[in-house]
């Protein structure tokens, strides 16, 4: 029986984290689960490309843009199971053994989120995110999202759109459930921002969304 899971990873000058993240999916390779890597690039011109060869990755490219990217992936992969994860996400040890048994499941999934911060901003923004995923069933991208190839197809996939394409497709698939393993992702941007008013941002995002705003217009407000 082949391995079941095509990872898919959306990457743009990403040379610097995508080791790490690169080094925690060892675990899922021993253990026979990795079907195949693909790296949908956004143009880098670091070492990234270099570090996906060297890895054996499949390689697409394209605009970039992190739903763009994420469907060019996502379209060539040929598992049973994708799971998507962010450049800069790395899964704990341990998280095979947990995704293996939840291959036995037809629902959608996502990992617990931590972050590479300490203190009380960083447990607070990660535990209303892993709330937020239990009591609503919305992980964000950097949670990382097992799901059904065919599921993800009948759901019409990423859209195209440089913002909130992971709630896009979130709200299309079944109710996720939130896995009992952690994903850890940079806290670089809280950090630079500040914990509780970067978390306020996002929020207002997401609710500017949900009432219909234009992603591209969200995205330029985000990246200001």
């Amino acid at each position: 029986m082949s391995a079941p899971i095509s990872i898919v990873i959306p990457t743009l000058n990403a040379g610097h984290i995508l080791p790490a993240t690169l080094h925690a999916l060892m675990e899922g390779l021993n253990q026979g689960l990795i079907r195949e890597l693909i790296v949908s690039d956004g143009g880098s011109d670091d070492p990234t490309l270099e570090m996906a060869n060297e890895t054996g990755a499949r390689i697409v490219t394209g605009l970039p843009s992190r739903g763009g990217q994420l469907r060019r992936g996502c379209d060539v992969a040929s598992g049973v199971w994708l799971l998507i994860l962010h450049a800069d996400t790395v899964l704990q040890p341990g998280w095979s053994a947990v995704v293996s048994e939840h291959l036995n499941s037809d629902r959608p999934a996502a990992f617990r989120l931590r972050f590479r911060a300490s203190g009380f901003g960083a447990r607070w923004v990660a535990g209303w995110a892993n709330l937020r995923s239990r009591a609503f069933g919305l992980p964000y991208g950097d949670q990382g999202l097992l799901v059904r190839r065919t599921d993800y197809i009948s759901a019409g996939g990423y859209p195209d759109q440089p913002l909130m394409e992971d709630v896009a497709l979130i709200r299309a698939l079944p109710r996720p459930v939130l896995l009992r393993a952690d994903a850890v992702t940079s806290a670089e941007r809280y950090i630079h921002q500040g914990w509780f008013r970067r978390g306020a941002r996002n929020l207002w995002t997401l609710t500017r969304y949900f009432l219909g705003a234009d992603p591209r217009q969200l995205a330029q407000a985000y990246r200001r």
